[in-house]
């Protein structure tokens, strides 16, 4: 801050310059001659001259700022060289559209850290961060734990899942109430998927007529691939290759979403190239979230 001043001759040009406010500065100048004992600054209403004091101390703070940077550059080569493997757990349906460019991103920085990605439930996301087998997940949200924190990145939809020739493909606009009656495929209820599609239906008022039940999305997007009813599931599980052949519709009539987001131990801080990850993941989801989504077409 004293070294801003002192190259723009300006308290307003330091100001601007550290996004602070004028008084904001000024205080930190008073607390900053109090604290070495003598005037620093000469200030009228027009100039901002350094006093002998104030010249006399600019060229040590120079070369103190620049130690620093040298010491924080070096660190940071020396992470970017540091070997090592960082496993992060992860939903699978949370990052198949964009995992393998944000990997890619990060090989860059980190050229020598393995990368072990965990697919898993979001319970067992939640246990992998807890015990700490993994830095952080991509989850679901959890039930309270006073050791984790969660952070929400994004709400994913609910929608009709169905094959291309089933007759609820041919509707342009379909309704939760069309779904009425029929046999559909769901995973269990033990599930963070189910728990959250069942919350949301209750909140609606809307039953459904639950016949197939599996374990995992893909499981379930396989069932309706092989014709034996259509399902529910979320957007982004609809949007990897084991979808490839089916389609999804939202649903008029209620919104239901399940939450994405990151989990990670609160008390633990993350390694360089964990962070640096996470960051990228994050990126890659406020990206995802700012494209313009087009109208599904009927042969999508």
């Amino acid at each position: 801050m004293f070294v801003a001043i002192a190259d723009g001759r300006s308290f307003l040009h330091a100001a601007r310059q550290l996004n602070l406010s004028q008084p904001a500065i000024s205080r930190r100048v008073q607390k900053l001659e109090a604290t070495i004992g003598t005037p620093l600054l000469e200030r009228t209403t027009r100039t901002v001259r350094l006093t002998p004091a104030g010249q006399e101390i600019v060229p040590l703070l120079r070369r103190l700022l620049g130690e620093l940077d040298e010491s924080m550059l070096g660190m940071m080569a020396l992470g970017e060289r540091q070997a090592g493997r960082l496993t992060v757990a992860s939903i699978p349906s949370a990052t198949v559209r964009f995992l393998p460019d944000v990997l890619e991103a990060l090989g860059r920085d980190y050229r020598n850290v393995r990368v072990r990605v965990l697919d898993l439930t979001a319970t067992e996301c939640a246990e992998a961060v807890r015990t700490g087998e993994a830095e952080f997940a991509i989850t679901l949200p959890v039930s309270a734990d006073s050791d984790l924190t969660y952070e929400p990145l994004t709400d994913d939809p609910y929608g009709l899942v169905c094959r291309a020739d089933d007759p609820l493909a041919e509707l342009v606009d379909p309704a939760w109430s069309d779904l009425a009656g029929l046999r559909l495929v769901t995973v269990h209820p033990g599930s963070g998927n189910r728990t959250a599609l069942d919350a949301g239906l209750a909140r609606a008022g809307i039953e459904l007529r639950w016949f197939y039940e599996v374990t995992r999305l893909t499981s379930a997007l396989a069932l309706v691939q092989a014709g034996l009813g259509p399902s529910v599931l979320p957007r982004l599980a609809c949007e990897g290759p084991d979808a490839r052949d089916l389609l999804w519709r939202p649903l008029r009539g209620a919104t239901v979403t399940r939450t994405i987001g990151v989990l990670r131990r609160g008390s633990a801080t993350l390694s360089p190239a964990a962070g640096r990850l996470m960051g990228l993941l994050t990126d890659a989801w406020a990206n995802r979230q700012a494209q313009p989504r087009p109208a599904p077409a009927r042969d999508e």
